[in-house]
């Protein structure tokens, strides 16, 4: 059976892809390796391996979560999944667009930005 952390750095891995996890890697530190093995272990070992939900709808809670956080280079990684998990660029629209709303104009406006430049390195916009 996988442990957490390793079926955190698995689910990370199919989220983000294998360059991700082995990024995150080279910058581990003996001052950041409790950080570390806390989000493989319990945010993605644990919760994103829950059942509840799928990682789709996982992943338009953290674009709107992150849109409201004002957290560009997070929503980076997770527009990256989000894509993986089968949203659409007119899904991931449709919620920043109601981030707007929620979130304020210079949020979105933010996140609005930071998806653009992500869709056009995965060749989803012209």
């Amino acid at each position: 059976m996988m442990s957490e952390k390793e079926a955190g750095r698995q689910i990370m891995r199919e989220l983000m892809g294998a360059g991700y996890v082995e990024a995150k890697d080279k910058k581990r530190n003996s001052f950041n390796v409790l950080l570390n093995e806390y989000s493989e272990e319990v945010c993605f070992g644990r919760v994103w391996a829950r059942p509840g939900i799928d990682r789709k709808m996982r992943s338009i809670l953290n674009i709107a979560m992150l849109t409201a956080l004002n957290r560009p280079a997070q929503l980076r990684h997770h527009l990256e999944g989000a894509l993986n998990n089968g949203c659409s660029v007119e899904e991931i629209q449709e919620i920043l667009l109601q981030s707007a709303v929620y979130c304020g104009l210079p949020a979105a406006g933010e996140a609005f930005r930071v998806a653009e430049e992500v869709l056009r390195e995965h060749g989803c916009l012209s």
